[in-house]
């Protein structure tokens, strides 16, 4: 019996982009479920088995990044948003709302699809797990099996995508990780050649995790090669 593609839930409230995004899944054997807003949306979350949610930002009464809080708040699913904003302002928001990638409109299938593909490899348990099931160092505590950080004693919300980063840089504390390894380990090889992407989720990091000091404690780069967690 051939195995059961997931199930991804979309969320917008253009008719014509939910159709769009429908057919390109369905024809990709995906199972689709839809709802034209976040309010609509919740109730589904509850009832299906939904393994991925692909999330509009501009939407009357509750906004993506609500939605997305909102989710983020019950499960670690997988959430990429679907925007027209382009700008870091935007997409330093909706990590913080949780997302764990964004696809900017107009978009082609062959983008849309990868990027799902890539969400849902990544947010499978990794293969491999730190020595340490709880990583500490100076105010800065790391629970990697509960996927729970914390800095000063106050939790900080990490997305999946953020977990598997900082994981991959604790492996390796002390070592230089290139920009295509970090890139190719984390995310997979549709994003080999996206620096500029590793350049903005590491920045996130930083600042979530207050890793922006020189020297002891950060996340270091190293020019024109990559970055090197210190501890």
């Amino acid at each position: 019996m051939p195995e059961q593609k997931p199930c991804i839930l979309v969320i917008d409230d253009n008719e014509q982009m939910l159709t769009l995004v429908r057919h390109t899944l369905e024809a990709a054997t995906y199972r689709v479920i839809t709802a034209e807003s976040g309010e609509a949306a919740m109730p589904l979350l509850e009832n299906q088995p939904v393994s991925l949610v692909l999330l509009d930002i501009m939407m009357p009464g509750m906004d993506g990044y609500t939605v997305c809080r909102l989710i983020r708040e019950q499960s670690h699913l997988p959430i990429i948003m679907l925007t027209a904003l382009d700008s870091d302002e935007d997409k330093v928001k909706g990590l913080d709302a949780g997302a764990d990638d964004f696809v900017t409109k107009p978009f082609s299938s062959e983008v849309l699809l990868a990027r799902i593909r890539a969400v849902l490899r990544r947010s499978q348990p990794g293969s491999t797990t730190p020595a340490a099931a709880v990583f500490k160092s100076d105010n800065l505590e790391i629970d990697f099996a509960g996927r729970r950080a914390s800095v000063n004693g106050k939790e900080v919300r990490l997305t999946p995508t953020e977990f598997r980063l900082i994981q991959e840089l604790e492996l390796n504390k002390g070592k230089v990780l290139t920009h295509s390894y970090l890139l190719q380990h984390v995310w997979g090889p549709e994003y080999r050649d996206e620096k500029e992407y590793l350049h903005f989720f590491i920045g996130c990091l930083r600042k979530k995790l207050g890793l922006n000091r020189r020297g002891h404690h950060s996340i270091e780069s190293i020019s024109g090669a990559g970055y090197r967690f210190n501890v």
